[in-house]
């Protein structure tokens, strides 16, 4: 069965398709019987589910059980448009169901980076030997030479939707904020290189703890309460208390690069950068992220339509030509 992407939906459309189940909202009643709603997802976005039932509580309850966040199910279905917003409505107990082994390919489900992550992680790792300081080359190996941590950084996406969001993104992401820090370095060579590279290393390691990714890319508990950018300096604080010893003007630039990456405070810094090495991160991340949004907003448009633009409301007009 050909899998249908959820960006490709149309209104009044039949759907019969697979989707990762991202969340569940419980039963209640409506006029006819007991609803529930479903969140979908595939690689291509998000839709809602609404399921009507009968009044059967018993039976919708039921079906409700058999479906499990992050697991893959078929759906049969319409696709409607409520209040303006494309949603999937079944109405039949035999329209959804757990799909079976086999029957679909996760790569439908959450993109994997396309470049060869050793190779970004084998470039991030000759990065971390330049470093000439002990004590901060002695804080990266902590997380570098961590087997467990790597297998995790490796995997990690560095977003749920704008940039880098697959499987790999986050390491993609970091070999691009080290590359741009490492151009700036050239034009700049006041900077300081230690403070640099370890800035750029460290300055998303929050994400760790901040998504899970299953069949699909969820933000974690923790990371809704607190943010990749105070996990991030709480790690690496307590890789530093673990370490000892650790200068302590050192200990707070780091920390203070990693409270300060986003740039503004609107954007989600929890302080502005004070001193360049925080401003050459800062604007390398806000670079990288941001034209790779443009790239696959571009892409995106040129799949999708034959103008020569469309709209995002993050960033207004897109040329496409």
């Amino acid at each position: 069965m050909t899998k249908q992407l959820i960006k490709d939906l149309k209104e009044g459309e039949r759907v019969r398709s697979f989707f990762s189940i991202k969340y569940k909202h419980i039963p209640k009643e409506y006029s006819k019987g007991y609803m529930f709603t479903l969140g979908l997802a595939d690689k291509s976005g998000e839709i809602e589910l609404t399921f009507f039932g009968d009044e059967n509580l018993q039976k919708v309850t039921e079906l409700y059980e058999q479906l499990k966040e992050d697991n893959i199910i078929f759906v049969e279905g319409i696709a409607n448009s409520y209040k303006g917003k494309l949603k999937i409505v079944v109405n039949d107990l035999n329209s959804i169901r757990p799909a079976k082994e086999g029957e679909y390919q996760l790569s439908d489900f959450i993109y994997v980076s396309n470049q060869d992550i050793e190779e970004l992680f084998s470039y991030i790792m000759k990065k971390k030997d330049e470093v000439k300081n002990e004590k901060i080359k002695e804080l990266l190996n902590y997380f570098l030479k961590d087997e467990q941590f790597v297998k995790k950084f490796k995997k990690c996406p560095a977003a749920m939707y704008k940039h880098h969001a697959c499987v790999g993104g986050l390491l993609e992401h970091t070999w691009g904020v080290l590359k741009i820090c490492e151009t700036m370095k050239k034009l700049h060579p006041s900077l300081d290189n230690d403070l640099l590279i370890a800035g750029a290393i460290l300055h998303d390691i929050g994400k760790l703890e901040e998504f899970r990714v299953t069949t699909n890319i969820k933000i974690s508990e923790k990371g809704m309460l607190l943010s990749h950018v105070y996990i991030g300096a709480e790690m690496v604080s307590e890789a530093i208390k673990a370490i000892g010893d650790f200068p302590v003007v050192l200990k707070n630039k780091l920390i203070h690069i990693i409270l300060s990456h986003h740039g503004e405070l609107e954007f989600g810094a929890l302080k502005k950068p004070e001193f360049p090495e925080a401003v050459a991160v800062a604007l390398a991340d806000r670079i990288d992220s941001q034209i790779t949004q443009y790239i696959l907003l571009k892409k995106n448009g040129l799949e999708t339509t034959e103008d020569f633009r469309i709209y995002s409301k993050d960033h207004g007009e897109i040329y496409l030509k």
